[in-house]
């Protein structure tokens, strides 16, 4: 392959996932479909896990936070509130759409918190840019995302089905909102 990328590396991976149904596709069959060595992929990532962890971190991004678009006509309470709905609606549609990326971002996101923070800074930055922080390490971004955890976590996935998901959240948002200027 004349052109090998990490961009064409990550969207290989994620083709064979879904192709093959399973998040647990092998280096060897990754560098089979794309024509080049096992070694050959250690050019682009450190290891295995720094391959999967940008593979996961792609689809976050692209089937998650790129969905969202808010009302920026808003007051930035009723901009916040919108963000998270539709966060917390996206996360659980990629849920079900896709459980074995899905199951991919779990293990290798998920389950890691450095390598969490890290995809959810883009996230972190919509909520700091909405309020008007302006926090350089967006503690308080990331305090307020924390607070919806249980929209959010895979641990609690088979929790968002539930007919009470909407009242719940609405009952974390109040107890948030009353802080969010003073915070």
């Amino acid at each position: 392959m004349a052109q090998l990328t990490r961009t064409k590396i990550i969207a290989v991976a994620e083709k064979l996932i879904m192709q093959t149904g399973n998040a647990a596709v092998t280096l060897d069959q990754l560098a089979q479909e794309l024509g080049i060595t096992h070694a050959a992929l250690y050019k682009h990532f450190q290891n295995k896990r720094d391959l999967w962890e940008a593979v996961a971190a792609a689809w976050f991004q692209r089937t998650i936070i790129n969905q969202i678009t808010v009302d920026t006509t808003l007051p930035p309470e009723q901009q916040l509130h919108a963000w998270l709905w539709a966060f917390v609606t996206a996360k659980k549609q990629a849920y079900h759409a896709n459980p074995q990326m899905f199951t991919l971002n779990t293990r290798y996101i998920d389950n890691n918190p450095a390598a969490l923070r890290t995809v959810l800074t883009s996230a972190y930055r919509s909520i700091d840019d909405i309020l008007g922080y302006h926090d350089a390490n967006f503690e308080r971004a990331e305090t307020i995302l924390a607070a919806f955890s249980a929209f959010t976590l895979p641990n609690f996935k088979d929790s968002w089905n539930s007919p009470d998901y909407q009242h719940r959240f609405e009952l974390v948002w109040r107890l948030i909102a009353p802080g969010l200027a003073s915070f």
